[in-house]
């Protein structure tokens, strides 16, 4: 049975399987493994060492063959994983899988273990976040970085044989620097710390609230890369690391997440509000599904050359903002009919028919004071409401506020009697926000479903 002791702050019993495999490609789904290495350590020294070229079955991009040196041709004859899967098996049973950036080589090996028939569930450990933790300050921990300032012997660099050997020496290093006992932190069995990416720091982790909000992923150049909402921050932003999937996206968030911000909202509705507003603000790069939403079609209103006031129904324009908006065409063609119906208008005039009943038409003075009665009509019949709920400290309310049938913002409130006054002094209370179909249709849907929340105006 192991146990820890302080010396060297070692678990002794405890065998390491230090991995390092080099790939096709960036993440498992998609990728194949090339070569793989595997070294058993028991904190001291190197018991075994096993390594293999690995036929992937497909081409090797240009670029990767440039920086690791193997080619198609070198694993022509190489064994497929499927092949050595019962001695990788075997070698990493019941150890402790370590690597530099542990979660990239654990998600390749768990994904083509599990397609060979076999189940990985080992104990990870990251070298990068561990010599974080005991050798705080230096320049870089890059595998490359570390091994030349801590005058470790790195060979083959890029290889899976020379990388592994490098990363085994580096792990033998920490653990006789590791006098605060991180390991046995970090190989707890409720330690989440391992499934983070190699470069955010746990502290952004402890910061997150269990709150409803929204979160920002940020690259290491500060910039926002993910926005998400959430009912639970700190729950819903474990869930993006506290797993091994293999796709594209989890893979990216490994490599290139080096910080975590948060806003908190006083609820679920105003958090999927604000995820919107500042998707469309910032555009963060894996932020795909909101990217083709964009309001679709309105009303708007022009006058011909005969001086006639017009209106049709096409797709939004950024430079002129409708009379009011639809979710589809056939939607504001409905509502223009029900106009033409109510006040005598022109269907030619509305755009609906390339002709018309009308004998003669009226002058346009005359025609152009309906179609203005038309407008107006359309937007009184728009409802003006604020969504009264809870807030986010226990003495204050949220309120969404919509005035005339669109979106104008939210906050919070401290004084909801002196407030809701009238609409006017709501709306110095609030944020504006840009307003769009997404957005008002969120709102309404929730005031439909939750009338009693609403006050109108």
């Amino acid at each position: 049975m192991a146990f820890y002791t302080d010396k060297c702050a070692k678990f002794v019993g405890v065998l390491y399987a230090v991995v390092d495999i080099e790939t096709t490609g960036g993440y498992a789904a998609a990728g194949g493994i090339t070569e793989i290495a595997i070294v058993i350590h028991d904190g001291e020294k190197v018991l075994d060492f096993y390594e293999s070229l690995v036929n992937p079955h497909m081409p090797i991009p240009y670029f990767i063959q440039r920086l690791t040196g193997i080619d198609d041709s070198m694993v022509a004859f190489a064994p497929s994983f499927e092949e050595i899967a019962a001695r990788v098996h075997e070698l990493l049973e019941d150890k402790v899988f370590v690597a530099h950036n542990v979660n990239f080589d654990y998600s390749f090996v768990k994904y083509h273990l599990d397609c060979a028939g076999y189940e990985l569930n080992n104990k990870k450990l990251c070298t990068v976040r561990l010599a974080r933790k005991v050798m705080p300050g230096l320049n870089g921990y890059s595998l490359g970085k570390l091994t030349q300032q801590l005058g470790i012997t790195h060979t083959q660099a890029h290889r899976a044989g020379g990388d592994a050997l490098a990363t085994a020496d580096l792990l033998k290093l920490l653990i006789e620097n590791d006098t605060k006992g991180a390991i046995a932190t970090m190989l707890k069995i409720k330690n989440g710390e391992q499934y983070l990416p190699p470069h955010l720091p746990v502290e952004d982790m402890a910061r997150l609230p269990e709150t409803p909000g929204v979160y920002y992923f940020y690259n290491t150049a500060g910039k926002v890369i993910y926005i998400g909402k959430a009912i639970n921050i700190r729950k819903r932003v474990k869930s993006h690391f506290s797993n091994n999937k293999i796709n594209r996206q989890k893979q990216d968030f490994l490599k290139e997440t080096r910080h975590i911000s948060f806003k908190k909202c006083g609820t679920e509705l105003m958090a999927h509000i604000l995820e919107s507003s500042e998707i469309r603000r910032l555009w963060p790069v894996y932020n795909r599904s909101q990217r083709g939403y964009l309001p679709q079609f309105g009303l708007f209103s022009y006058e011909d050359r005969g001086g006639y006031l017009r209106f049709k129904i096409e797709k939004n324009k950024q430079s002129v903002p409708p009379i009011y908006t639809f979710n589809t065409l056939m939607e504001g063609q409905s509502k223009l009919r029900e106009l033409i119906s109510e006040f005598g208008l022109c269907a030619r005039l509305c755009n609906l028919s390339p002709s018309c009943d009308c004998t003669t038409h009226a002058p346009a003075d005359d025609y152009n004071a309906l179609a203005r009665k038309a407008m107006l009509f359309i937007r009184k019949s728009l409802p003006s409401f604020a969504l009264i709920d809870k807030g986010i400290e226990h003495e204050e309310q949220s309120c969404i506020l919509i005035k005339d049938g669109t979106f104008y913002g939210m906050g919070y409130l401290t004084n909801k009697k002196q407030q809701l006054t009238s609409i006017e002094t709501l709306q110095q209370a609030l944020e504006p926000f840009q307003d769009n179909d997404f957005i008002r249709n969120l709102v309404f849907r929730y005031a439909t479903d939750y009338p009693e929340k609403c006050i109108t105006f």
